[in-house]
């Protein structure tokens, strides 16, 4: 059985609700709950099943941050998808069903009815009335990866931010109302896709990351400006990075750099979170349950500027503190003495003090580190003394003077909370064993009183308080055995204190570093309680007794961006970084702040004196040519869709940029100039209507020089169809064309890849077709693959292989037409059903007939007569007369009607022969006059095709003129016709070029199966012949 619970209602809290589970191991789920309440700070409970359905099996239980009297619970989804709501501390309850199941809430931060809900399934709602109603705002939405409005930076407080993913890897930033996100309502904030997991927003920034070649890079937007590039030292090229912190408005950041394997490096930034720099490499890293990175870095709190951090150094884990936000870090000295008083001779820098510094993931107990503002300078944390960081032989440690002196309390680790504001400790022994004793401390840890807080041990689960209030009640709760009761114990310890403390019972504390008073650059005094004095501490009064800046010092100055601290405390430019560059500064005066290598550290209050030795400098701009002049587009991308908005970023390493003008040219005919670098800024968009590679050309130009940048932007648009063009027999030894028709077309933007036979290797091209001899007889499988950045299309065509053929064009009766949904499946179909009508009637096998269809209306086809192919090259001879017989049959069968076949009940389809091939059987090995033979072609083409045209006059098939009333007696030359067969006419001019046809396949095959339903397309010409 496992448990919630949450203090509820008005301040002074009196009412606790507690949610218990019942959890069946055999059979992997919750099966009972229950819900109790105490108004009574704890001393009765009442049990509330009854008020919120007695089958009511319930899962999570929340309390509104912003007000404590409103209470949601959740349903066990495997039972039911319900919401429960109170809105008097749990006295009463009202159930809301809903449609889906909720994991996670998110309440908005001043808003009290204003909730976030995200459901197993990836979606987003949102709540408006406390949730009685939900409306669904996105989905696709990444875990956790949604944020309400941030008050004061977003104009409209019902703003939500998410992060949607659109594909394996890649998502979105999109920015709606949490009412009215419909599509034309949300706003994509960040050009182009972003990482998944990788949205940020916290405060004053928010951050996302994108990866391109393996290379990630971060993007920040500050006060909710536009994305700028996130800059580390140029050379720490990260693997990965993970915000820290956002106080103070600034960032701090754990990046993992190229050469770190378990660790990370802490890097902090100017306040716009833009430059990145180093404070202390090799961060103690692990992973949390879920996966999560936790880094071993504690903020102290209540001291400015003082932090813990856990580092590897020498294989050894060992634990730092600053004072100075990062700038120096040393290491923890160890006590004099351990609990019993023995010396432990832990002498710097060869032995120290170590601290854990996770933070603790049970809301139930202290955690092995804490602090308290209302009590600056204490910190009470598990950790050992010696050489490295230990996970045995733990014990407790405290502070009193902010980390300049330790004690250690317990020799065994212990969970501590303050009580009373700060002013008392309480401390329960970590274990697994019951316990019945528990451990207060009203002088910061030097004594320690014993009381028992239960007759018989205990398993103490956790301890529930409520820090924020002046009551003095904390609550036990576990058991007496595995298989027992819940108990819960009651304690008031307001007895342990005798009066409230007046101004007599406070003493003054310097805040010190090691002897030096001035830390962030002031000298603090604080008020704390007497050690001892048993005075009640009032919750508001002043920490702070006084504060007096110091004058300035390097170590108040963290390095610029681009330098680096040396051993001497001094910085200086790194090795890559030009501190003479200045651009942007003089964008938009006559005078710049030129960086002495410092900035200030932010939060620090010290004073420079008269020479100012670190600030920066303000200088003239003086008159300088532009130099490293840097062009890309805003995601560091060489690739854009077509008709999409790409931004471009202008960089300008040195030069005068008031004075320099940026021309830009897109490469697509248009130019823009700007009069001044500062006008480029927030990027140049434009947007290319067509595909193609682009020249990019920036230029910046003065009086002084000029310098020019140049990129090439690919433009592209999805390949949506291939169509491989091939003949379907070719000649060994004889080169053929290839040809693949792409659509949409594209102009050089397009690498095509070709597959031949079983070759390991493809032919790779950058236009649409290829010439290639095939060397081998048989059955050849072509594959041509389109690749259009990473959109990827392909086409197969089987092609055979002869050293001869013959090969005749077909026709088909009208009634083909009306049941041809010109698809290359039912081609396929249809010629496998003619190939058997052949071969049925003229007894010639299968095996040497091919049939292929070609696309378009009318319905066309050539037949392919191969030779037998068990005759050897020594026969070859003979069997091109065999080729010559077997032609002559099929021409006496098809001119007498006799190949037909069955295409349905009563619909019989007639094959004819339209003509036969216009050139004469065609040996590989054949060697003639090539001036002689081109003109003897010429003379024979030009001759027959005036015969056909001007002579023959029958009706053709598959073309359409119009009718003619005329009845005039045609020469019977090739007789293809029965007297009663209806058939169209075809004009010789009207045929179609192969361009023509593959267009019409591509538009048959995005039909698909849409058959007759489509407009008709008549094809205007005539499929070419193979002339072999």
């Amino acid at each position: 059985m496992f448990s919630f619970c949450r203090y509820v209602g008005i301040i002074p809290l009196e009412v606790i609700l507690i949610l218990t589970k019942l959890y069946d191991f055999n059979l992997g789920a919750v099966t009972e709950s229950s819900l109790w309440r105490s108004f009574d700070y704890g001393s009765t409970y009442s049990k509330l099943n009854d008020k919120v359905g007695s089958r009511t099996v319930l899962s999570y239980l929340y309390v509104c941050p912003t007000n404590k009297q409103k209470i949601m619970m959740l349903s066990d989804p495997e039972v039911e998808s319900a919401v429960l709501i109170s809105s008097d501390e749990g006295a009463s309850f009202e159930k809301h069903p809903i449609n889906f199941n909720i994991l996670s809430l998110l309440f908005h931060p001043a808003q009290e009815n204003w909730i976030l809900a995200y459901s197993h399934d990836s979606k987003l709602y949102s709540s408006m009335d406390f949730g009685k109603k939900w409306q669904l705002i996105h989905d696709n939405v990444m875990p956790g990866r949604f944020y309400w409005a941030v008050m004061g930076l977003d104009r409209e407080s019902d703003v939500v931010h998410i992060e949607t993913r659109i594909a394996k890897g890649r998502a979105q930033y999109v920015k709606c109302r949490a009412q009215r996100c419909t599509e034309g309502s949300r706003l994509n904030l960040f050009p182009g896709h972003v990482d998944t997991n990788s949205l940020v927003v916290q405060d004053e920034y928010v951050f996302t990351q994108v990866t391109k070649s393996g290379r990630a890079s971060y993007f920040v937007s500050y006060m909710r400006e536009s994305f700028k590039r996130m800059k580390l030292p140029k050379y720490c090229l990260p693997k990965d990075m993970h915000i820290i912190s956002t106080d103070e408005k600034q960032v701090f950041a754990a990046v993992q750099e190229w050469n770190q394997n378990n660790t990370y490096s802490l890097y902090i930034s100017d306040s716009p979170g833009v430059y990145f720099t180093l404070s202390l490499e090799n961060l103690r890293t692990s992973r949390g349950p879920g996966g999560n990175l936790l880094v071993d870095f504690y903020k102290v709190e209540g001291i400015n500027g003082m932090y813990l951090a856990n580092k590897l150094l020498d294989s050894h884990v060992k634990t730092f503190i600053t004072y100075n936000k990062g700038q120096t870090w040393a290491l923890l000295p160890a006590p004099a003495t351990d609990v019993a008083g023995n010396n432990l001779h832990c002498i710097l820098p060869f032995c120290s003090l170590h601290l854990h510094l996770e933070m603790s993931e049970n809301p139930y107990t202290s955690g092995p580190i804490t602090s308290k503002k209302p009590v600056p300078g204490i910190i009470v944390a598990t950790g050992n003394t010696g050489t490295a960081l230990s996970s045995t032989n733990l014990g407790m440690f405290i502070t009193s003077d902010a980390g300049n002196s330790w004690r250690q309390i317990f020799d065994e680790e212990h969970n501590v909370w303050f009580l009373d504001n700060g002013g008392a400790l309480l401390a329960v022994l970590h274990a697994a064993t019951p316990i019945r004793h528990l451990w207060i401390s009203l002088d910061e840890g030097k004594k320690w009183d014993r009381h028992s807080f239960s007759l018989a041990p205990l398993y103490v689960d956790g301890v529930l308080m409520e820090p924020e209030s002046d009551n003095h009640i904390i609550t036990f709760f576990g058991h007496f055995s595995q298989r027992s009761e819940w108990q819960l114990i009651k304690i008031d310890y307001k007895g342990l204190f005798n009066r409230r403390c007046m101004d007599g019972d406070y003493q003054k504390w310097h805040l010190h570093n090691k002897g030096e008073l001035c830390v962030m650059g002031e000298k603090q005094i604080f008020m704390k309680r007497r050690p001892g004095n048993r005075c009640m501490l009032a919750q508001d009064y002043s920490r702070i007794y006084s504060s007096d800046p110091c004058l300035c010092t390097a170590y108040d100055f963290e390095c610029d961006y681009g330098w680096e601290r040396q051993a001497d405390g001094k910085c200086s430019p790194a090795f890559w970084f030009n501190p003479n560059g200045a651009t942007k500064s003089c964008s938009t005066s006559q005078s710049f702040l030129n960086s002495t290598g410092y900035r200030k550290v932010l939060s620090n209050n010290c004073k420079e004196g008269g020479r100012n030795v670190y600030s920066p400098k303000r200088q003239a701009c003086r008159p300088r040519p532009p130099r490293g002049l840097r062009l890309s587009t805003s995601q560091a991308e060489l690739s854009a869709a077509v008709g999409s908005n790409v931004t471009f970023m202008v960089y300008l390493d040195e030069g005068d940029s008031l004075r320099t003008s940026i021309q830009l040219d897109f490469g697509d005919g248009i130019k823009i100039t700007y009069s001044n670098l500062s006008r480029t800024d927030d990027g140049i968009n434009h947007i290319y209507r067509s595909t193609g590679i682009y020249r990019v050309t920036a230029s910046a130009e003065n009086n002084q020089g000029s310098d020019s940048s140049t990129l090439f932007l690919h433009i592209t648009s999805p390949v949506e169809r291939v169509y491989l063009s091939t003949p379907t027999v070719a000649v060994r030894g004889k080169e053929v064309n290839l040809t693949a028709v792409v659509w949409p077309s594209h102009i050089r933007t397009l690498t095509f890849f070709w597959w031949f036979e079983n070759s390991s290797e493809p032919i790779i091209t950058l236009e649409g077709s290829v010439s290639y001899t095939f060397q081998r007889e048989g059955i050849n499988k072509v594959t041509v693959q389109v690749a259009s950045g990473s959109n990827i299309m392909q086409d197969s065509k089987v092609i055979t292989v002869k050293e001869f053929f013959r090969s005749l064009l077909l026709s088909f009766s009208l009634a083909l037409d009306e049941h041809n949904p010109d698809i290359p499946e039912w081609r396929e179909d249809i010629g496998r059903v003619v190939r058997t009508a052949l071969s049925q009637v003229s007894g010639v096998p299968e095996k040497q007939l091919l049939v292929s269809l070609y696309p378009g209306l009318p319905s066309t086809a050539e037949l392919f007569i191969l030779p037998d192919e068990h005759t050897s090259r020594e026969h070859k001879s003979g069997s091109e007369g065999a080729l010559e017989t077997l032609s002559d049959i099929f021409v006496t069968a098809l001119n007498q009607g006799l190949i037909q076949f069955e295409l349905k009940a009563d619909i019989n389809i007639n094959v004819y022969m339209i003509q036969q091939t216009l050139a004469p059987l065609v040996d590989s090995n054949s060697i003639h006059g090539g001036s002689a033979t081109l003109m003897l072609l010429t003379v024979v083409f030009v001759g027959l095709a005036a015969f056909f045209i001007y002579k023959f006059k029958r009706k053709m098939p598959w073309i359409h003129v119009e009718a003619e009333d005329r009845h005039e007696k045609e020469p019977e030359v090739i007789s293809t016709v029965g007297q009663n067969d209806n058939m169209s006419k075809v004009k010789l001019s009207e045929f179609p070029s192969p361009k023509e046809l593959m267009e019409k396949e591509l538009e048959a095959r995005s039909r698909g199966g849409s058959g007759r339903n489509m407009e008709r397309i008549v094809t205007r010409g005539f499929p070419n012949c193979t002339n072999v």
